[in-house]
Order: structure tokens, then C-alpha cells, then sequence
């Protein structure tokens, strides 16, 4: 059944790329030439559509979120703050375009969703290339996506946040904070705020998902090297990497009201806040530039505030003081973001579980 439905899904994109613009879609080989892969090149594989098949959106149009009607209020969104602006991209328009080019030339941003392994990332783009842009490789690892940059060609993985083929091989862009949530907790939030529009320059019918059923089954599309049986494979988790310890946690499992968890891992102070009602779920350091190590527990009916200090800051769901005598400061992004299990177990090995 699994390959009946890889084979079918496949072929949906690939029609769909054709007949509605989505570029020439060539057939990747990652296995050509002489390229040095930092990863095992043995589990880069071809995902179908090839390169650019899927295509990125570029020009990304935007309305305020009071005003937007057509994205279901259950539906997830990908929300940003940076240079200033906030910024939501929702999961129905990102299950068929995978990567967003946003920003402006002085400080330049790419959004990344992988729809295969539930996973959503941003980073700040280059503003000295000549093109800060990356496009679909049409490569997958370990079934996640693999993005390309447009002036070196070089390949990214995603959940690696980091080139791993190419002259920019080893390089690691500097990551912006995201937040997952409904649209409907997204508009309460921040009503004011721009929201990605389905005017995507592309023929796509966004009430339907490339992947039915995906999210919810065990069935993966593409093979990986490793399942861990401890969790369904998509479950939602947050988790955070660091260079001694691993660890997630069930988005799930944090209850229907905002949950405060005052944790350590790798040895590194974090505050892990998250709320299954919402599905927002964030992880930042509880050390400040000044040394202070801080202490939170959460606070409810307050969105966007989700949490407050003993020095008597309250901060919202980027991890920034929004009130209290630190009002500005802003919590130091980790190493941390949502996926599915089964790919945050695969990419991140020996990972613990904080609720069992």
C-alpha cells in the first residue's frame, strides 16, 4: 500500500508541476560527477518531481490576517518575526510550494516547510549573493527536504540547517525563531499582521493536500535509515539539539493550557512552553546576555503572552518581554524546532522523550 500510494503521489506532482507552470522539473542525480556530500550520498535520493518541479514562490504576496478568510481556522501557519515585520505562511500553501523567498535585498530570508517529515525552519539569506534565493533540489535525505541555493548551486538540508554539497559545503545560515500555530490562534494574536496569500503566481487547488491522509498513518513515502518505535512515526514533537544531548518533546502531551518547562539540556538553562490546544511549542535559552539565568511559568487567556519571570517580565510566544522592567529584551533562539518523529529521531539520534 505504501508504494501504491508513493507511486500515485508522485505521479500528482509531477502533473501537476508540468501543466501548471511549475517549471522544467529535471531529473536530479545526486550521485554525479565528483560532488563531496558531507552527508552519506548513498541516502540522498531522487524524491520525483526534480528540480524545481516543485516550485518555490518568490514573490510572495501578503494581506492582513483580520482580512484573511480563505485559510480554515484549524489550519497550521508558519509564523516569523524579523526586520521588524511578522509574518505567517500557511501549511495548505506550503504542502504544494515547500519554500518561501522573502524579505527585501538588505536583509534577504528563505522559509522552508517539508511536508514529508512535518518539519519548518527559517534562516536569514545572504545579502552580498548576487542571488540570496533557493529553489526545491528535488533531493530528499533521509525523506526531508534538500533545498538549493541560486548562486552557487549548492544543496542544503533542511533539518540540518546547513549546505552539506557545493562551494558552500559546511556553512550554516544564521536561523530566525518560528512558531507553528492555527490560523485562527495566529489571527487572535496578531490581527494586524501579514498573512501569505494563495496569490501565488500558480495554479494550484490549496483546499486539496498533495498528501492525504500522510500526516496521519505510519506510512512513510520514502525510506529511512532508522524508525524509533517509541512514538507514532508522526507524532508532532519539539525538539532540541545540542552538541552533548538530545531531546523532544510531544506537542501533544503539553495539555490544553500553556505549560512552563524550566529545563536543562546539554547543560544549557532552556525554557520549553508549549499548549496542544494551540499547537505552539517554542524552546529558548533562560540565560541572558547579562549572565541571568531566569526562571518562568506560564500564563493563560493572555496569547500572544505565554509566560512570566520572578523579576516580573512577561513574554510572548517569540520569546520576547513585551512588559516588566526587561521590556524589549528577547530570549536567545536554540537549536530547536517541530517535526515529526520519525524524522527528528532520524536526524537526531539518542534523543530523549521529557514526557513518557
Amino acid at each position: 500500500m505504501a508504494g501504491l500510494v508513493r507511486g500515485s503521489l508522485i505521479a500528482l506532482m509531477v502533473v501537476t508541476a508540468w501543466s501548471c507552470g511549475g517549471g522544467g522539473g529535471s531529473t536530479p542525480d545526486p550521485t554525479a560527477g565528483t560532488a563531496q556530500w558531507s552527508i552519506p550520498r548513498g541516502n540522498v535520493v531522487d524524491g520525483g518531481p526534480g528540480k524545481d518541479g516543485i516550485p518555490s514562490i518568490d514573490t510572495p504576496n501578503f494581506q492582513a490576517a483580520a482580512g484573511i478568510t480563505q485559510v480554515d481556522d484549524n489550519m497550521l501557519v508558519i509564523g516569523v518575526r524579523y526586520d521588524g515585520e511578522t509574518r505567517a505562511y500557511p501549511h495548505d500553501i506550503l504542502n504544494w510550494h515547500e519554500i518561501v523567498n522573502d524579505g527585501n535585498a538588505a536583509s534577504p530570508f528563505v522559509v522552508s516547510f517539508c511536508p514529508l517529515t512535518g518539519s519548518a525552519v527559517a534562516w536569514q539569506s545572504n545579502p552580498m549573493s548576487g542571488d540570496p534565493t533557493f529553489g526545491v533540489s528535488g533531493l530528499l535525505f533521509e525523506s526531508n527536504l534538500i533545498l538549493y541555493d541560486r548562486e552557487t548551486d549548492s544543496h542544503w538540508s533542511q533539518m540540518l540547517e546547513a549546505s552539506v554539497e557545493g562551494l558552500r559545503i559546511g556553512e550554516r545560515p544564521p536561523g530566525i525563531q518560528v512558531i507553528e500555530t492555527t490560523m485562527a490562534t495566529w489571527r487572535e494574536m496578531y490581527p494586524a499582521s501579514l498573512v501569505m496569500t494563495r496569490d501565488t503566481g500558480y495554479s494550484r487547488d490549496y483546499d486539496l493536500t498533495p498528501y492525504p491522509q500522510y500526516t496521519t498513518n505510519t506510512d512513510l513515502l520514502f525510506s529511512v535509515s532508522n524508525l524509533d518505535s517509541r512514538l507514532h512515526p508522526k507524532e508532532r514533537v519539539i525538539g532540541i539539539t545540542t552538541r552533548t544531548e538530545n531531546k523532544a518533546y510531544q506537542i501533544a502531551s503539553f495539555g490544553p493550557t500553556v505549560t512552563a518547562i524550566n529545563d536543562h539540556v546539554g547543560g544549557q538553562p532552556v525554557v520549553v512552553v508549549g499548549d496542544s490546544n494551540t499547537n505552539i511549542a517554542a524552546i529558548f535559552s533562560r540565560e541572558l546576555s547579562d549572565g541571568t539565568i531566569l526562571d518562568f511559568s506560564p500564563l493563560n487567556d493572555q496569547l500572544p503572552a505565554v509566560m512570566q519571570d520572578s523579576e516580573g517580565n512577561v513574554w510572548d510566544v517569540f520569546g520576547e518581554a513585551i512588559s516588566g522592567p526587561r521590556t524589549g529584551t528577547r530570549l536567545a533562539k536554540t537549536n530547536s524546532y517541530t517535526a515529526y518523529w520519525f524524522a527528528w529521531a532520524v536526524f537526531h539520534d539518542d534523543t530523549s522523550l521529557h514526557f513518557n
